[in-house]
C-alpha cells in the first residue's frame, strides 16, 4: 500500500480572480460560491481533494482588499492567519496582468514566513495570443521562486490536472486527514447560507448584496418523505435595501429563493423546502457584536 501524503495549501489572491472558481474545479463539485462581484469569499472555506495516496486540504480565502469596514478587517486578517498555517500557498493571479501591488504583498508574505508558493495563471481561454503567457511568466519569476508556475483556465477547466499534479508534489508523508469522500469541512448550515448569498450576489446590483448577511434559523430532515425544511434570514443594512430585495410583488426574493433551492437540491441531494425572511441591521459590517453573532470570530476585529 501507498504511504498516504497530505498537504495543507491556501489560496490567496486579489479580489475577483477566480479562486473560488479553480477550488471549485479542482474538487469537481461547486463548494464555494462565485460570482463576478469582488470580496464574494468572506470566510475560509475548506475543500478537500483526495486521490490514491494524495490528499490536498484547501483552504480558499477572501479576495486581499484594503478593509473598510470590520468585516473587511476580519477578511484580511483571514487571510494573514491562513497563509501562517499551512504547507505550501497557491497565489492566483490573471493572465493578462503583471503582478501588482496586492501580488507583490503575498509574495513578500511568503518570503517572510518561508513558505513554499504555486502560482496559477487564471483564465487563458481569454487570451488572444497564448505566447503572452510567456511574458507573464517571467515577470513573476523574477519576483519570487514559485515552486510551479501553471497557466489555468478555471472556465474550461484546462490546466486543472497540471496544477493538481503542481500541488501534490507539496504533500509530505502523513495521514489523511479527513474521509476519502469528504469534500468540505463546513457544516450544511454555512453551505446553504452561502448558496443564499450568492443568488444575491448574482442578481442584485451594485453595494447592496455586499451589505447582505444570511443566517440559516432551521435546517431539519423530515425522515418520512426526503424532505429537508431551510429557513434563512437575510440582513440587510436599508430599509431601501429591504424592498429591493423583495421586489415588487415578492418577486425578486421569490427568484433568489427559486435559485438557491436548485443548487441546495443539487448539493445535498434531497428535496428541499426553502423560507427566506428579509430583515434590517442598519450598518452591521461596522459592530461588532452582531458581526460575532453572524458568525465572526471576534478576535479578528482587532
Amino acid at each position: 500500500m501507498a504511504t498516504e501524503r497530505t498537504a495543507f495549501i491556501a489560496i490567496v489572491g486579489r479580489p475577483n480572480v477566480g479562486k473560488s472558481s479553480i477550488l471549485n474545479k479542482i474538487l469537481g463539485q461547486k463548494i464555494t460560491i462565485v460570482s463576478s462581484k469582488p470580496q464574494t469569499t468572506r470566510t475560509r472555506i475548506m475543500g478537500v481533494y483526495t486521490h490514491e495516496d494524495i490528499q490536498l486540504v484547501f483552504i480558499d480565502t477572501p479576495g486581499l482588499h484594503k478593509p473598510r469596514n470590520s468585516l473587511g478587517k476580519y477578511m484580511v486578517r483571514s487571510i494573514n492567519e491562513s497563509v501562517a498555517g499551512v504547507d505550501a500557498c497557491l497565489l492566483v493571479a490573471e493572465c493578462d496582468k503583471a503582478p501588482g501591488d496586492t501580488e507583490r504583498l503575498l509574495m513578500e508574505r511568503f518570503r517572510s514566513v518561508g513558505i513554499p508558493a504555486v502560482l496559477a495563471l487564471n483564465k487563458i481561454d481569454k487570451l488572444k495570443e497564448k505566447s503572452d503567457v510567456i511574458a507573464q511568466i517571467s515577470q513573476y519569476s523574477e519576483e519570487f521562486d514559485f515552486d510551479d508556475i501553471v497557466p489555468v483556465s478555471a472556465q474550461t477547466g484546462s490546466g486543472i490536472d497540471d496544477l493538481v499534479n503542481a500541488l501534490s508534489k507539496q504533500a509530505d508523508e502523513g495521514q489523511h486527514m479527513f474521509d476519502p469522500d469528504t469534500l468540505t469541512d463546513q457544516p450544511e448550515r454555512v453551505i446553504a447560507s452561502e448558496i443564499i448569498r450568492e443568488k444575491l450576489l448574482r442578481l442584485l446590483n451594485k453595494e447592496i448584496p455586499h451589505g447582505t448577511a444570511v443566517v440559516i434559523e432551521r435546517f431539519k430532515s423530515r425522515s418520512d418523505c426526503g424532505i429537508t425544511d431551510i429557513d434563512a434570514t437575510i440582513y440587510c443594512e436599508r430599509d431601501s435595501h429591504k424592498g429591493i430585495i423583495i421586489g415588487k410583488g415578492g418577486s425578486m426574493l421569490k427568484r433568489v429563493g427559486t435559485y438557491a433551492r436548485h443548487d441546495m437540491e443539487s448539493f445535498f441531494d434531497c428535496k428541499i423546502n426553502l423560507t427566506l425572511w428579509v430583515k434590517v441591521k442598519e450598518d452591521w459590517r461596522n459592530r461588532e457584536g452582531i458581526l460575532r453573532t453572524l458568525g465572526y470570530d471576534q478576535s479578528n476585529f482587532d
